[in-house]
């Protein structure tokens, strides 16, 4: 049994999730999460957790959204077992874009880091060309909290700061990136995280994996992933799948 840690099919489709649920159950995927990148979407991801028994959500907005607003998190996230909410995310600082001002987002993920502590959720950071100012967060909560369970969602970033974050627990999340890249040093990067810390997901209907770039990334491709990776570490992709299962069960609960 796979799992697509980290997936949109709950507002991005052009097409009916049914039929989405039904293809990743035909490749082996039997669970996804559905992360929230707004109030609405997040609001979205509760309610098709509560329709289709496969899909569990995660609530939270996207740095990108920062500046609309995310006050509903905490209104979200009460009673947060009975919603099948595993996590809050994709939250974090986007400075690529800077869709929204810096300070916004830095105030935001403070905000959603405590709703997601003080609920006991583990949370997926979204940290792109901002990892100087998300460790200053990060390690404040540490200090404030001991222990921030989390994944670092569709991770592409340096050596040095996946060890950091696998040395600080954190599991790292990889998808179809990790297949058509060019950058050596990612393809090292990749290579080298730990299994006990690596998470699978697609972010469809984004990043299609190698060999269907040009058509509308799904949770049934989180396997081509899984594949992929299993090839490269030579294992199998039995054995790959259930330390990367297993991984996810420990993060996120989900029964």
């Amino acid at each position: 049994m796979l799992i697509d840690t980290h997936c949109h099919i709950h507002d991005s489709y052009p097409f009916p999730v049914t039929e989405t649920l039904a293809r990743a159950k035909e490749s082996g995927v039997e669970k996804m999460i559905c992360v929230g990148t707004s109030e609405s979407s997040s609001e979205f991801a509760v309610r098709a957790a509560s329709v289709y028994e496969p899909l569990y959500a995660a609530i939270g907005v996207h740095p990108h959204d920062t500046k609309d607003g995310y006050g509903i998190i905490a209104a979200l996230a009460e009673n947060a077992a009975d919603k099948k909410i595993v996590a809050v995310g994709e939250i974090g600082l986007d400075y690529f874009y800077n869709h929204s001002p810096r300070e916004v987002q830095i105030e935001a993920l403070r905000a959603q880091m405590e709703v997601a502590l003080s609920h006991d959720l583990p949370i997926i950071f979204h940290v792109r060309e901002a990892f100087d100012d998300f460790w200053k967060v990060f390690e404040e909560f540490e200090q404030k909290y001991g222990k921030v369970r989390g994944v670092l969602h569709s991770f592409t970033d340096s050596m040095e700061n996946m060890q950091k974050a696998v040395s600080k627990g954190l599991y790292i999340g990889v998808n179809g990136i990790s297949t058509f890249t060019k950058d050596e040093v990612q393809k090292a990067m990749f290579d080298a995280i730990p299994e006990g810390s690596l998470l699978f997901e697609t972010d469809a209907p984004f990043l299609t994996p190698t060999p269907f770039r040009g058509k509308v990334n799904e949770p049934a491709y989180v396997q081509v992933v899984a594949d992929f990776h299993a090839k490269k570490r030579g294992v199998s992709l039995e054995y790959l799948t259930k330390v990367t299962t297993d991984n996810a069960h420990k993060l996120f609960t989900l029964n």
